[in-house]
């Protein structure tokens, strides 16, 4: 599992994009580095793929491990488990639920339980250095005004169990930053690749597109109510590099960052970008929250989102997010978040794409907690 001297990382949360392409970037920054990832057994299969696709010298680099990064003992053998805290230096734990609509008994395990299993993980591992638990922004909820770093529980209401969970699992973290080095990183509105398009779950902030291609071909494309609201999005490729160059930096634990696009961008100013990505028209009066989600539950859309609502909701949250942190450790990293007018084009094509194949499929075959979909 990994020579005495180089450095081992544990990634959870393979093979879903974020992960995998952790995975790519650790192998092509850290020559000396070996990755140890824990699979689900239902997952190992899909999981081998996207391995091979690695050149073989960085694929003799990689463990891959079945287990249940939420289980006891990650749901690994004696030996293995042993073996794993003996050699591992860095914890990057992308493992969460994060399909809205998903029953809370299963999002307390995976979440919250995922997260226990970390700490005690931790507490083991004597060479340890970092964990870096990889959250999400809207573990804020409800919140309204500047929502700092520090802060965590402030008694917010959540619009769904997915952020009420990762609040806790982050709690969990904050208890343990007394005796274990953690690093808390909490992107904003995630998306996929800014350069290729590529994504693996067409919800969030992917569903501002679909309202805008599930509308009539000749109707002009009415603006999200309030259009006023300043939203944040970020790509993966960002969100992986900053991730990684904050576990790496000596002075980052015991912190908590928002990774912000740094844009003062509203959602009326996003619309109009996608809408002009897809070639559509829009024009200057508001859609309602219920009809954006009436539009969302359209035949051929409403199997590819979960629960639309919550999402619309998230567009008239007006939380904005401090980075103090982000900007002060990342300064001189050379990490900087794309502009979402730089890579819109390749977001709205990712989307016609994935439409495109889905209408042509079995919809009604898609299991709702598909971690692909």
């Amino acid at each position: 599992m990994g020579s005495s001297a180089g450095e081992v990382v544990l990634v959870t949360g393979y093979p879903r994009l974020p992960a995998r392409r952790l995975v790519a970037h650790i192998l092509d920054h850290e020559p000396d580095t070996q990755v140890v990832l824990v699979v689900l057994d239902k997952l190992l299969e899909s999981a081998r793929l996207r391995l091979a696709e690695l050149d073989q010298p960085l694929r003799r680099r990689v463990q891959l491990l079945e287990g249940d990064a939420a289980a006891m003992d990650l749901g690994l053998s004696g030996a293995e488990y042993r073996a794993l805290a003996a050699t591992v230096t860095r914890i990057h734990h992308l493992a969460h639920v994060s399909y809205v609509g998903v029953e809370r008994q299963t999002a307390e395990y995976t979440n919250i339980q995922g997260a226990v299993e970390m700490v005690e993980l931790g507490r083991a591992a004597d060479r340890l250095t970092r964990i870096i638990h990889h959250s999400t922004a809207h573990v804020s909820g409800d919140r309204t005004g500047i929502v700092y770093e520090h802060e965590l529980d402030e008694g917010q209401g959540f619009y769904s169990v997915v952020h009420e969970t990762r609040m806790k699992a982050e709690l969990v973290m904050r208890r343990a930053m007394m005796e274990l080095p953690i690093s808390v990183v909490r992107p904003t509105m995630l998306v996929g690749d800014s350069v290729t398009g590529q994504a693996d779950r067409f919800d969030g902030p992917y569903l501002l597109v679909m309202l805008v291609l599930g509308l009539p071909g000749d109707m002009a494309v009415p603006l999200p109510d309030p259009g006023d609201n300043l939203l944040d999005i970020v790509p993966v490729d960002y969100v992986v590099r900053a991730a990684h160059a904050i576990g790496l930096h000596s002075d980052a634990a015991s912190r908590t960052f928002h990774l912000a696009s740094h844009e003062e961008v509203s959602a009326q100013q996003v619309f109009d970008m996608i809408a002009r990505a897809g070639g559509r028209r829009t024009r200057r009066t508001f859609i309602p929250t219920q009809l954006a989600s009436a539009v969302l539950r359209t035949p051929g859309i409403e199997r590819l989102v979960h629960e639309p609502r919550a999402f619309m909701q998230q567009l008239t949250c007006t939380a904005r997010y401090n980075t103090r942190n982000t900007r002060r450790f990342l300064r001189d990293s050379g990490v900087d978040c794309p502009p979402l007018e730089s890579y819109v084009n390749t977001w709205v094509s990712a989307v016609q794409q994935h439409l495109r194949r889905r209408r042509g499929a079995s919809l009604a075959a898609l299991p709702d907690d598909d971690p692909l979909l």
